[in-house]
């Protein structure tokens, strides 16, 4: 017999779990960032950091975010182009402009706009 079918169950279950983190935002919710000039259509949600520890270490000290929340992929643009961001929630804030992202994947992704919101193709859904 392996030692560890001998072995309690409370011996065995020695990883934390992170504590659970309610997101506030959902695919296809148009954002903003916080500090910066950028504007996003959320495609994937981490329930908690879930990116390397160089890419979290290159943001600057004093705006790092916690880990223990959830992280947004966003089709993002600004005034100079689209590209692709991983944006905690403490930086988000629901973008009530009205206006469309004109980001090229959203075509990929989501079959079109209303209310506010992008709406995700069906061949994505879970």
């Amino acid at each position: 017999m392996d030692r560890i079918d001998t072995l309690p169950l409370t011996s065995r279950l020695d990883v934390e779990a992170p504590m659970v983190a309610t997101a506030r935002f959902a695919i296809g919710d148009v954002v903003r960032h916080r500090m910066f000039d950028i504007r996003g259509v959320i495609f994937d949600v981490d329930p908690v950091f879930a990116n390397s520890d160089e890419w979290y270490d290159a943001i600057p000290e004093d705006i790092r975010p916690a880990k223990d929340q959830p992280f947004y992929h966003l089709l993002a643009e600004n005034a100079e182009s689209s590209y692709v961001a991983y944006v905690s929630q403490q930086n988000l804030l629901r973008d009530d402009s009205d206006e469309p992202i004109e980001h090229p994947a959203i075509p990929g992704l989501f079959t079109g706009y209303a209310d506010g919101r992008y709406l995700l193709r069906r061949e994505h859904r879970h």
